[in-house]
């Protein structure tokens, strides 16, 4: 069987390029950049000073820089952000209007592993790709893998990376050094105390809406993020996760995927 294949336009391109490109984008992200080498893939962020996440992006290894993968709805915002960090840095900073795929259920050229999971496929930039999926497609298998998607699950400016299981999903590098937020998202990571994760939930009808209440018996304990019938992401306190779990009074059962476990 072929694999499946859709063009994200809920996802939008950013080019670094100069002589101090990965330096510049190094000290600010929570990937290593100065090692990633040209047509590999990697996912990160740009969080906050306080360590809150602002952006998750995928860094594309270019010859001459790095290309950003970042939420469609984000390019400006993280267009002036940059602007901002950039100072007397060597760097030229655009937009990239080409388009971006994913791949599922099986392989094709052109495509870079998804960083986060083998199971969520591949991605790809430009043109050359005919599409034989829909985006919703799409965002059913990352659901069913049990990725959060931060673009559509983490609010700006409101959730720690490792809430949305970044340190998982391979989104942090901690031996790297210095990042933008880094002192918080090390200390969370070294204390290994992480009481809230986003998780899978399953249910029987429609989504509930965001930010809807999940309760444990009368406990909360965390509440509903993006989904659809049947499944959703949700941000759940892990000391609450067993027993007895209802949202708007329906039965919910949350799922913990292969790839959150070592």
């Amino acid at each position: 069987m072929a694999p499946r294949i859709a063009r994200l336009d809920s996802r939008a391109l950013i080019r670094v390029t100069g002589p101090d490109a990965r330096p510049f984008l190094h000290n600010l992200l929570t990937q290593d950049v100065e090692t990633l080498a040209p047509g590999q893939l990697r996912f990160g962020a740009l969080l906050s000073p306080p360590g809150r996440l602002l952006f998750d992006l995928f860094l594309m290894g270019l010859e001459d820089g790095v290309l950003l993968d970042v939420a469609a709805e984000r390019r400006e915002a993280l267009l002036q952000r940059l602007a901002m960090y950039r100072l007397r840095a060597q760097v030229a900073v655009e937009a990239d209007d080409s388009a971006v795929f994913a791949l599922w259920d099986g392989d094709a050229e052109g495509f870079a592993p998804d960083p986060r999971t083998p199971a969520l496929g591949g991605r790809r930039y430009g043109d050359g790709v005919e599409a034989n999926a829909s985006e919703d497609d799409w965002q059913a298998h990352r659901l069913a893998v049990g990725v959060p998607d931060p673009a559509a699950d983490a609010p700006s400016d409101k959730t720690y990376p490792i809430e949305a299981d970044f340190d998982l999903l391979n989104g942090i590098d901690f031996q790297k050094g210095c990042f933008v937020g880094q002192e918080t998202t090390s200390r969370m990571k070294r204390r290994g105390a992480i009481r809230n994760r986003m998780l899978p939930i399953a249910f029987d009808g429609p989504a509930p809406a965001f930010g809807a209440e999940l309760l444990n018996g009368e406990l909360r304990a965390g509440e509903v993020l993006s989904g659809r019938d049947g499944e959703a992401m949700a941000l759940v306190r892990l000391d609450r996760i067993e027993g007895e779990l209802t949202v708007d009074g329906r039965p919910v059962t949350v799922r913990r995927p292969d790839w959150t476990t070592p």
